[in-house]
């Protein structure tokens, strides 16, 4: 199977193809689009908080919109704009707003935002990841007069909280890309005076409505669903309440409807109404299928009808043991990305329509990722539905840096762990709540876990944080770049591939002959780095995307059915070229597996093959590294990514041979000549059975460009906010893509939009330049829609080579003040990889031999620490003999003995191993991330005796310096002893299964 092929013809010509049909419209009243219609000024301007400041030469703007977005990628992250910037906006409240209550709901401003409402101020709001909200009713002005409302916004990197002095953690130049102002959405709500609360703790209060599932039948498609909704009288008098439930399904049939008992408020008393019902034949949401209920919440008031409340969310299973992870009673290994929560795009940053947030997170569910792990801080609220939409994991962040704190920065943490869980508890796409990029203390730890049992006790989900390795508090743990297993709580990987390589780059042998380890060696990062060679970091496609299926071996090989102690996976940092941190000479992170503009590299392809699967692999895949477009009497290495047994490579369909196979997924050629024509990979089961194949066609010399759009489903709307992305290709006179072309390109845009621009390796990136080059024979621009309806013409030229042409029609939009249509209305859900299969999702591969007994000279005290399931502690010899023996619970066939070993990345223990006297193993232990397996020879005893032979050796097989220039030293003590050491972390024993 041809995976570009199928890629650029489903992803590219049809967006979305395997899409579901359009949800239903939510019709809500009391809920209003508010990103319309505002003016923006960058600079300080004393009297713009006043009702009768004149503002006619301000910028019109629609929101989202981040004032200094137009350099995203232009510049190193610490170069990014800050200061002050002001957004203003005059409207009316609706006619029947009168004796109303109205609020405002901000989903974040960067990094301060000072509310006021005609000249009034009315709050603020300092952390810059949150959403808040504030309660305007004091401050609004009756239909028909006009009212102004300004917002103040300060995105200074060194901002400090005006009560206390104290800064905030997450607001760091390594991560944290800088848009300012107010590059969210913004909402406003017209409600009764009695009402259901909004989810917005820190600045109202108040807590909402929380649907969530129960008593869960997965087999027989049942679960209770309940609705607990906080609702508050300000009526004068008392009032009985009563919630009007109602469930409908994808297609819009109410499924269900039922009423929670009633109530009696007093004035100004708050309560949670709570309603709940057994449903039958539901849709449960999964991994690739993001089916999703629209779950009404009636308000009657004394049985007449106050409001609605409308929450589109989905219904599953979870389940956290035995070091696995369990949706819908399925085990699923995680497997997905690291992701910069900015998830930013060249000339518009964050501040992207919802549209192109499913266009992105699918492309993740489409590479098989299951799991985005947005990183540091909270995501905002609409890549979080996204998520949802396309049925992808979310492991979803409060705000730190990298370390724990304690004063008024730790307190700032729980606060928006608070606010986030409580906005975010409906969003059955996030499992995980991450309380630290760093391990935090148990004291902390518990914090965070009351935290969650309070505000989500039925959500599913675990809270935990990177590494907590011993934790008996974090309900999930891991590390950064390393293995873990556990027989307890899940450990998983939180990013464990850092390497960067653009796309530009195919290899050594084509334009522009990227040899591996060159483009920058000298890194100078914002926070100062003391990397002295970055080589390491810097590939080319080919060797980018052989690394990641390295580094990805680890983790398979422990994989859930390999023992009682298992890895439940890990996230490749990151999914898209990010505005962030980096180690070339680039300035931006170029570690994606698509680039800024969402362009797979062969990293993407080689993930589609090796995640194929919840645990174990689904559908045998192949796909060949690189391409077929090289100058003649060119010989390479050709590697072949496959989940086949046994992979045969071809040229012009003559074989040359059976691929030596490495880390399982890795099928290696040495040496093939290229000769004009096809190569093709066929992969095999161990039978001989043809299971997959993959194939590259030679294309032919550039003739012309060809131009493609990728749109909103349902089409562009005019609100002078949407966008188009238009991709550009150079081709062979028969259409083929040229893989190697590099040629400049000249866009220009007319009729109703206004063109953007993408990114291309150059002066500042091109960012915003009309032209650039393309990329391997691709590359993509933006283009934003203006406010009126109609055609936007664009149009490509290069030197040479025939031109193209392609127009987008715009669709007009409510872009209204006060706009009923929300921002993501009608968007489809993503349910191609249909509900969570019945069937196991692993086979099991062999049994562990538990141990009983453990013999040594040396520190015998310690002996247990070598096999407790706790990887922070060791066994290790002192002055003692490096020999230890273990006693099994029963004579068994041994095969395999997996240790970890303090260390591991840089030190090779040459070892003896024997069992009741007969040896199973001599020689070296490799390097790893964490585990290594030494395959014995297959021996029966009861027995086990493991001696160092001599002193250890220094290895720089695995070559991964961290940005801090330090070499992690895997746990490795200092000790004085001139003794050879035999630090042993966790020993396991293993049969096979017959």
């Amino acid at each position: 199977m041809n995976f570009k092929s199928i890629f650029y013809a489903l992803s590219f010509a049809m967006l979305f193809a395997n899409f579901s049909g359009a949800q239903n419209n939510v019709s809500d009243r009391t809920k209003y689009n508010f990103d319309y219609g505002w003016k923006l000024h960058v600079g300080d301007v004393e009297e713009a908080s006043k009702t009768e400041f004149d503002d006619k030469v301000w910028t019109q703007v629609s929101l989202p919109y981040a004032w200094n977005q137009a350099e995203a990628f232009k510049m190193d992250i610490a170069e990014l704009s800050t200061g002050i910037a002001w957004y203003r906006k005059s409207f009316q409240l609706p006619k029947d707003s009168n004796d109303k209550k109205i609020f405002i709901e901000f989903e974040g401003v960067r990094q301060m935002g000072e509310i006021y409402v005609n000249g009034t101020f009315v709050g603020r709001h300092e952390n810059g990841v949150m959403a808040f909200g504030f309660d305007l009713t004091p401050f609004v002005k009756p239909y028909p007069q006009e009212n102004i409302i300004a917002v103040k916004t300060d995105n200074d990197w060194k901002y400090k909280e005006k009560s206390t002095g104290s800064g905030y953690q997450w607001n760091d130049k390594n991560f944290n890309a800088n848009y300012g102002g107010i590059p969210k959405n913004v909402y406003l709500y017209v409600k009764s005076k009695a009402y259901q609360t909004l989810p917005l703790y820190s600045t109202l209060g108040t807590t909402g409505t929380y649907v969530y599932a129960t008593d869960f039948d997965i087999p027989q498609k049942k679960a209770v669903v309940n609705i607990s909704s906080q609702v508050k009288n300000e009526f004068a008098k008392p009032i009985k309440a009563q919630l009007k439930v109602s469930v409908a399904d994808m297609d819009g049939k109410e499924v269900a409807s039922f009423l929670s008992d009633t109530y009696t408020l007093a004035p100004n008393e708050t309560k949670d109404l709570k309603a709940s019902k057994s449903l039958n034949n539901l849709n449960f949401w999964s991994w690739g299928y993001g089916y999703l209920y629209k779950v009404s919440s009636e308000l009657l008031v004394d049985n007449a009808s106050a409001e609605k409340v409308v929450i589109r969310t989905g219904f599953r299973k979870t389940k956290f043991e035995k070091g696995m992870i369990y949706l819908n009673d399925r085990v699923i290994m995680m497997h997905g990305y690291a992701q910069r929560t900015s998830n930013e795009w060249p000339s518009v940053g964050m501040s992207v329509p919802s549209w192109m947030s499913d266009y992105s997170n699918s492309l993740m569910v489409k590479s098989n990722a299951n799991l985005v792990r947005w990183m540091h801080i909270t995501p905002w609220k609409q890549d979080i539905e996204s998520c949802d939409r396309v049925g992808l994991i979310q492991a979803m962040p409060a705000g730190d840096s990298e370390k724990d704190v304690n004063d008024r920065r730790w307190g700032q943490r729980t606060e928006v762990m608070r606010d986030a869980i409580i906005y975010n508890r409906n969003n059955p796409s996030i499992i995980f709540y991450e309380s630290g990029n760093e391990s935090i203390s148990e004291e902390h730890m518990q914090e965070m876990l009351t935290i969650k049992n309070t505000y989500d006790p039925f959500g599913g989900r675990a809270i935990g944080s990177r590494e907590m390795l011993d934790s008996k508090v974090a309900e999930y743990g891991g590390e950064m770049l390393y293995i873990n297993k556990s027989a307890h709580i899940p450990f998983w990987a939180t990013e464990y591939s850092r390497d960067e390589g653009l796309r530009k780059f195919w290899d050594e042998f084509t334009p522009p002959f990227h040899k591996e380890g060159t483009g920058g060696t000298a890194h100078k990062n914002v926070n100062g780095s003391k990397v002295a060679d970055a080589s390491p970091y810097n590939h080319n496609q080919d060797t980018h995307a052989i690394e990641d299926v390295v580094r990805w071996y680890d983790y398979w090989e422990m994989r859930p059915g390999t023992g009682e102690r298992v890895s439940s996976g890990g996230v490749n940092i990151i999914f898209s070229d990010s505005n962030t941190h980096y180690r070339g000479q680039e300035n931006y992170r170029r570690s994606g597996e698509v680039d800024a503009m969402r362009i797979p590299k062969d990293n993407y392809f080689a993930h589609q093959v090796i995640w194929d699967g919840w645990v174990d692999t689904d559908t045998p895949n192949a796909h060949i590294i690189g391409h077929w477009n090289y100058e003649n009497g060119v010989t390479k290495d050709i590697t072949v990514v496959s989940t086949a047994d046994v992979v045969e490579l071809f040229v012009n369909n003559v074989s040359i041979g059976k691929g030596t196979q490495d880390k399982r997924f890795l099928f290696k050629f040495k040496n093939v000549q290229f000769k004009p024509g096809t190569i093709k990979a066929i992969g095999y089961d161990k039978s001989g059975k043809k299971v997959c194949e993959n194939e590259i066609r030679t294309a032919g010399k550039p003739y012309a460009l060809k131009l493609s759009t990728i749109e909103r489903p349902g089409g562009t709307l005019a609100n002078a906010n949407d966008l188009a992305i238009i991709q550009v290709e150079v081709v062979d006179e028969k259409g083929n893509r040229c893989p190697t072309a590099l040629n400049m390109i000249d866009f220009k845009v007319e009729g109703e939009g206004t063109y953007l621009g993408g990114i291309a390796q150059g002066s500042d990136n091109f960012i915003g330049k009309t032209s650039l080059p393309v990329e391997c024979g691709v590359n993509r621009i933006l283009v934003k829609a203006n406010d009126k309806a109609g055609e936007i013409l664009i149009k490509a030229t290069s030197e040479s080579l025939k031109g193209d042409a392609v127009t987008v029609k715009t669709i007009k939009a409510d872009t209204s003040k006060l706009s009923t249509t929300m921002t993501s209305e009608n968007l489809p859900s993503y349910i191609a990889k249909g509900p969570t299969p019945k069937t196991p999702s692993f086979k099991k591969t062999r049994n562990a031999i538990a141990i009983i007994g453990v013999k040594t000279d040396s520190n015998q005290e310690d002996v247990a620490k070598s096999y407790d399931d706790n990887e922070l502690t060791e066994w290790s010899n002192g002055d003692g003999i490096a020999k230890i023996e273990y006693e099994l619970e029963r004579k068994a066939t041994i095969n395999q003995v997996v240790l970890k070993l303090s260390g591991w990345r840089s030190k090779k223990y040459p070892l003896r191993i024997s069992i009741d006297g007969k040896q199973l193993f001599d020689g070296i232990t490799p390097t790893s991330l964490g585990y290594v397996t030494l395959d014995v020879k297959p021996t029966k005893g009861k027995t086990v005796q493991i001696e160092l032979m001599e002193n250890s050796k220094n290895s720089n097989d695995i070559n991964l310096v961290e940005i801090t220039g330090k070499v992690d030293d895997g746990l490795l003590k200092k000790t004085n002893s001139k003794t050879p050491q035999l630090p042993i972390v966790e020993i396991e024993f293993y049969e096979s299964i017959r």
